[in-house]
């Protein structure tokens, strides 16, 4: 990775407030929703079983 990329990547925040609102970037986004994504499977899962 060139100096250029680095700088570009380093300025970007994970999570941004502006006007009493987050923003997140497209990155953190992906995660946060790929994660809710895998707890509800795992909470469905538990309920189906009765273990819930």
């Amino acid at each position: 990775m060139n100096k250029q990329q680095e700088i570009k990547n380093s300025d970007q925040k994970k999570i941004k407030p502006e006007n009493g609102k987050l923003f997140f970037s497209k990155k953190t986004e992906k995660k946060f929703f790929f994660f809710m994504t895998i707890i509800m499977l795992l909470m469905g899962v538990l309920v189906k079983l009765g273990a819930i």
